[in-house]
């Protein structure tokens, strides 16, 4: 499933972090999931596109950003 959130916090040495849903839930991400987005840092409040399975997020992305990706 995909959604919007806000990166609540990161670690850029662990390149690990949370987000917080638009419904006020926290859901952490691995670096995993971080390595797999292209992007190389992430800040509090920034906003992202997240896909979310059964383990948690495992992708996030700045639409816009990276290839097939249109700004709207």
């Amino acid at each position: 499933m995909t959604m919007q959130a806000t990166v609540h916090t990161f670690d850029a040495e662990d390149c690990s972090g949370s987000v917080l849903m638009d419904n006020g839930r926290a859901l952490e991400f691995s670096r995993a999931a971080f390595l797999a987005s292209g992007l190389r840092l992430l800040r509090p409040g920034q906003r992202v596109s997240v896909e979310v399975g059964a383990q948690g997020v495992t992708r996030l992305w700045i639409t816009g950003v990276g290839p097939g990706q249109r700004i709207r």
